[in-house]
């Protein structure tokens, strides 16, 4: 440095100058720092939330907002159909694409009790959600029957997957396993309608006189569901419900369905099976009337015990003429015969899918004699199988119903309502 007159004050000057490019290059690196640090945290949270997407869309397209299925993936699509295919095989965590919920404005609560036996409930079960679907109100979970002849009770939950029954449908109706607690309070006060709607109406009773209650009381409950829809003459789109409903939606709890599997494959080991659905049972003949073979008090017995239930309105009758009208279930002998006349194999095995006979094995001995090879669940299983089972016979229906759908021959001896839905089903399938 210069020592002139000036030299000090240039000193100064040249040092200040130093000082001030050096505080502008640390700024410099700072905001530089900075602006780093934000870019990297834009970026993982980035790549994060495109990895929660592809995730969720993995999982299920219908259990995030709808929102997400239009936007596009932070990864080829070759890389989310792997994630996908990945998280599908997945022991652990198993797919399950549920449909959309349906939007719509609710106009009330429907609660139903059902009657009679489980496919009768099973049929009833698929007109109520039809009639909720198209009333826009909010099924409860149906009540099952406790006090009909069987005394079951079981609820919808010992038979039914009710999880199942809820999600698959819930592009259709709202499902709830009970009222919300607002609503159960006005109900528990007798803040409701109770009712058993007309039978075989079509749609446009309910739009017309069922609808309106439940816009005035919030809550309608029907106390009998039986034959309450009609079955002919109602549009497609409520006949392709019921059928989703029934064949689709209402599917057996996971101990039914490992029991039934069990019973098949027991039968299956010995090849083909044939099922009879022997509805020679003492609540069947009572309520038509029927009583071919029987003795004097076994037919008094029948008679008394249709006067017992007031909901069965014919009382006097005529069971010769019934027969001759082809009303009755054919008995254990006809069954027999009916049997031979269509050359079944006597070797084939048959499943007998019913309760108790009535007459017992008196009964039973002609058709034991025709086809030799008979069996029933409490023959091929275990008592320790069944024993959760005992006294609920709609849970031992539901396991008679599952072995006659994978049966290679389903005969009935009634076109009642097991008659009819298996026979839907196995077209179905």
């Amino acid at each position: 440095m210069c020592r002139t007159e000036g030299g000090g004050v240039m000193g100064l000057k040249t040092t200040a100058f130093g000082g001030d490019r050096l505080e502008k290059l640390r700024s410099n690196g700072a905001v530089a720092k900075r602006k780093m640090r934000i870019w990297i945290i834009r970026a993982t949270t980035l790549v994060l939330l495109c990895t929660c997407l592809v995730q969720l869309t993995a999982l299920g397209e219908t259990w995030g907002p709808r929102v997400l299925k239009g936007w596009p993936s932070c990864f080829s699509r070759e890389s989310a159909a792997a994630a996908t295919l990945e998280v599908k095989s997945s022991p652990e965590l198993p797919a399950r694409v549920l449909p959309a919920k349906r939007v719509y404005k609710n106009n009330g609560y429907l609660m139903v009790s059902c009657n009679g036996g489980l496919n009768q409930m099973r049929a009833a079960i698929c007109d109520m959600v039809a009639i909720a679907r198209y009333l826009n109100v909010t099924l409860i979970v149906p009540e099952l029957d406790k006090t009909s002849f069987w005394n079951d009770p079981s609820e919808f939950q010992d038979i039914f997957d009710v999880d199942h029954f809820i999600s698959s449908l819930r592009d259709e109706v709202r499902i709830l396993k009970e009222l919300p607690p607002r609503v159960k309070r006005r109900v528990e006060l007798g803040m409701r309608y109770t009712m058993p709607p007309v039978s075989w109406s079509d749609i446009s009773y309910y739009q017309n006189q069922i609808l309106p209650l439940i816009q005035k009381y919030k809550v309608v409950h029907l106390n009998r569901t039986d034959a309450r829809l009609a079955n002919n003459g109602q549009p497609l789109e409520i006949q392709r419900l019921r059928c989703r409903v029934n064949f689709s939606a209402l599917r057996f709890t996971r101990q039914i369905e490992e029991l039934g599997r069990k019973i098949i494959n027991i039968l299956r080991q010995n090849g083909q099976f044939m099922v009879l659905h022997l509805r020679y049972e003492m609540d069947m003949l009572a309520f038509s009337g029927c009583t071919h073979g029987c003795n004097k008090g076994e037919a008094d017995e029948l008679t008394t015990m249709r006067y017992a239930y007031p909901w069965w309105k014919e009382k006097i009758i005529n069971s010769d003429l019934k027969r001759k009208d082809g009303l009755c279930p054919l008995t254990p002998e006809e069954t027999a015969l009916t049997l031979r006349a269509l050359d079944i194999d006597r070797n084939i095995q048959i499943y007998i899918a019913a309760g108790e006979i009535y007459g017992g094995q008196r009964r039973m001995n002609g058709l034991a004699a025709a086809y030799p090879n008979l069996a029933r669940k409490e023959t091929l299983l275990k008592s320790s199988d069944l024993s959760s089972f005992q006294n609920h016979s709609s849970q031992m229906a539901a396991l008679d119903y599952l072995v006659s759908l994978e049966s290679d021959i389903f005969c009935p001896t009634y076109d009642g309502n097991m008659a009819k839905v298996v026979e839907g089903h196995r077209s179905c399938g």
